[in-house]
């Protein structure tokens, strides 16, 4: 059966989530795709599914207007109809649905058009791979749980926007093509074929122009910024991301904290109703990495990993006092009620430790008030008495910890605090629990090449009291860096800037970046600073990361229309994709394959 025409026969009076009880008696045009059939005999009940919900539909097949676009329809197929709204008999209604009162007998029937058999069935709960669903995109947005994240997207961008307004910011775009300059990833070149031989980037990020706008005066920025970045992926990576990029001119740490608790509480409010309590707590980069292992702490889970050494002084277990007397320590945490916890989730736990480079992972059950596990005979009954008070153990309470140096000891039990969270499924989704990690060290050393680079981005301004210590010994230079973070989840990232020339060609050259590469590189920024740049700084939320966790998706794939593969490839459109020799030509470009 071919479609009656391309043109529309009518035009539609209301969406497939819109019709009520009160509607009833209305002659009505309605127009979506079949999501269900049921055909009762005479009778064919069609569920009619558009952007804003179902509604029933009762085609009397015997009706001749109506027997023939009737019978050949399947699944996906797109129709328009014509009918007259009725109340549902009462045994019959719902009420799970907004539409479950109502249902139109439909007197007009057109096919617009037809559609082949969809590759997996769509419903809300999908058993498709996800890379089936991300070649047939198309297909898999028109389930409800995609349709309510992108829903649940616009309603924080929007929401966004009118914070942000209201507080006088303006909304600025900063250019996509831009120069190289490499800020901790790779960028994506574009060639130019006006300029032979020479190539823009894709933006990894709008810092430099943000910077450049303060210079300019305009003292509030913000713009749902496009990032790119040719960097490996993850469930929580894309190779291109939006930002809500924001800088203010005049400002301390606390102004820019107070703006984005502010626009957090509003994105939760408008999002999901959750009303969030503000301030949020403040930890330094240290303070982090001593309590939780991480500076991506989850609060929801308790466990704060703690300085042992003491407790185990004068055991008679080797192991252990070597460590010590090696200039280790032991560190561990509790998990209130992990006595329980299976052997082989143990087991896990352990091989996870060792992994990590730990050398075991000492287990300590206290149950009928007194510890066990493999090594407790040989802790001694000193060791014994100062854990189970200066612990305040109580009954059926686990103690894990690592013994060797640090910062090895605080990384492995980080990671074995998030594993027993989800082991133990402690922290509720729907449960938000914020803080900001500020202090973070200005510069870090690459473990492979032995050599001095920016931790984040050497835009960010030192302390001033360890401004002694920049060039002799830069790892200890703190920086008003700062991360807003959210149930183990970076969800946003910041610093105030450095406005002075003289300054940031210090930590440039610190980072090995020459006074002459500098001029080369970021000449338009160190030229702009010369001209009355006042101080500043700013922040960047991911929007993709916000929305995951509002949603409650475990990758930010499901939030984003059209994202790419862990491969950095879009599966539906086929990208990236060879282009013609010809084009190649004109751009002056040749393909080398590596051997």
């Amino acid at each position: 059966m071919k479609p009656e025409g391309f043109w529309l026969p009518f035009s539609r009076s209301h969406n497939c989530g819109e019709l009520r009880e009160s509607n009833a008696g209305e002659t009505v045009f309605l127009m979506g795709w079949v999501a269900r059939m049921r055909d009762l005999g005479g009778l064919k009940f069609i569920n009619l599914r558009d952007r804003y919900g179902n509604t029933q539909l009762i085609v009397d097949t015997e009706d001749e207007a109506l027997t023939e676009p009737s019978k050949q329809l399947r699944m996906e197929d797109v129709i328009a109809v014509e009918g007259v709204v009725g109340a549902r008999p009462e045994d019959m209604a719902r009420d799970d649905t907004p539409t479950g009162r109502i249902e139109v007998s439909v007197k007009r029937l057109v096919v617009l058009n037809k559609s082949e058999v969809p590759p997996f069935t769509i419903t809300d709960e999908v058993k498709a791979h996800e890379d089936l669903r991300l070649k047939y995109r198309y297909l898999d947005l028109r389930r409800r749980p995609m349709k309510e994240n992108i829903e649940l997207r616009h309603r924080v961008l929007l929401a966004v926007r009118n914070y942000l307004d209201g507080r006088g910011f303006l909304e600025i775009e900063t250019p996509l093509l831009v120069r190289c300059t490499p800020e901790g990833a790779r960028d994506y070149l574009v060639p130019s074929r006006l300029n032979p031989g020479s190539f823009y980037a894709l933006p990894q990020s709008p810092q430099l122009y943000k910077q450049i706008l303060m210079v300019s005066g305009f003292d509030k920025y913000f713009q749902m910024a496009r990032c790119l970045r040719d960097e490996d992926l993850r469930a929580d990576r894309q190779p291109e991301h939006t930002q809500i990029d924001i800088e203010m001119s005049f400002v301390q740490e606390k102004d820019v904290f107070d703006v984005g608790e502010g626009l957090m509480k509003e994105i939760f409010q408008v999002g999901r109703g959750i009303r969030l309590d503000a301030p949020f707590p403040v930890l330094s980069y240290a303070d982090a990495m001593d309590r939780y292992g991480t500076d991506k702490p989850d609060l929801r889970l308790g466990m704060e990993i703690q300085t042992l050494t003491e407790f185990f002084e004068g055991t008679g277990f080797k192991v252990i006092s070597r460590a010590i007397d090696q200039g280790g320590c032991v560190r561990g945490f509790v998990v209130p009620g992990g006595a329980g916890i299976a052997r082989r989730d143990l087991g896990e736990l352990e091989s996870e430790a060792k992994s990590l480079g730990a050398g075991g992972l000492l287990q300590l059950k206290f149950t009928g008030g007194k510890l066990s596990g493999q090594v407790a005979k040989f802790l001694g009954g000193d060791v014994e008495k100062r854990l189970v008070s200066g612990l305040d153990l109580e009954e059926g309470a686990l103690l894990l910890a690592v013994v060797g140096k640090e910062p090895m000891v605080s990384t492995v039990l980080g990671k074995l605090r998030v594993d027993v969270g989800k082991l133990l499924e402690l922290g509720r989704p729907d449960e938000f629990e914020f803080l900001w990690i500020n202090q973070f060290p200005l510069f870090e050393l690459d473990e492979e090449t032995g050599t001095i680079s920016p931790a984040h981005h050497f835009f960010s301004m030192p302390f001033e009291e360890d401004l002694i210590y920049l060039e002799k010994d830069p790892q200890k230079v703190r920086a008003h860096l700062y991360d807003l973070v959210c149930n183990g989840v970076e969800l946003a990232s910041g610093s105030i800037r450095i406005h002075s020339r003289e300054l940031q060609e210090r930590v440039m050259a610190v980072a090995g970046v020459s006074k002459d590469d500098a001029a080369r590189r970021f000449g338009f920024l160190l030229d702009a600073l010369e001209y009355g740049a006042p101080p500043h700084g700013g922040i960047a939320p991911g929007v993709d990361r916000i929305v995951m966790l509002l949603a409650g998706c475990d990758s930010i794939r499901d939030v984003i229309a059209f994202p790419k593969t862990q491969k950095a490839a879009s599966l539906m459109d086929d990208a990236p994709s060879p282009v013609d020799a010809a084009l190649l030509e004109e751009l002056g470009i040749e393909i080398k394959r590596k051997e």
